[in-house]
């Protein structure tokens, strides 16, 4: 079994894509607020949540445990795309690389399809590929969607 692979799900949303979007480049500092599976989320380095270069503090819950790392973002507004990568912690006892990929498309009809992929590399068989994440972006989209509907 190779130590490295991606994982992808897509899901409908009924908020649009730019929303979305927008949510998770400029206001990632308030899902703390609007989902049980993160406990506390904090500017670690830099002077704006939402930098390239800002990294953020996490403690969260994947498979049952709490879990802490570090992450920084890429973004691509034009493409509607982040790439958060997730670091330090207890993501450096399992993982060599660990990503989550986010991309927001708009659907005909009103509404967008979010695409998640976490790219990962594993250090050892002994170490399960991250599916725990999949259950992780579904469940915080969908309370994010929730709370820009409510907006």
């Amino acid at each position: 079994m190779s130590l490295a692979g991606r994982i992808s799900t897509e899901l409908g949303v009924h908020a649009t894509a730019a929303k979305m979007f927008n949510f998770f480049t400029t206001q990632l500092h308030h899902v703390q607020n609007l989902t049980d599976r993160i406990h506390t989320a904090k500017l670690h380095d830099g002077d704006d949540w939402h930098h390239n270069e800002s990294i953020k503090q996490w403690t969260y819950i994947i498979d049952g445990k709490v879990t802490t790392c570090q992450e920084s973002m890429e973004y691509d507004e034009a493409k509607k795309t982040i790439i958060f990568k997730l670091f330090s912690g207890d993501i450096d006892h399992q993982y060599k690389l660990l990503n989550l990929i986010f991309q927001a498309t708009d659907k005909e009809n009103g509404g967008a399809i979010i695409k998640w992929t976490v790219e990962y590399e594993r250090f050892g068989e002994e170490v399960d590929p991250p599916y725990g994440y999949i259950e992780y972006v579904h469940k915080c989209t969908a309370d994010v969607d929730a709370h820009l509907l409510k907006a």
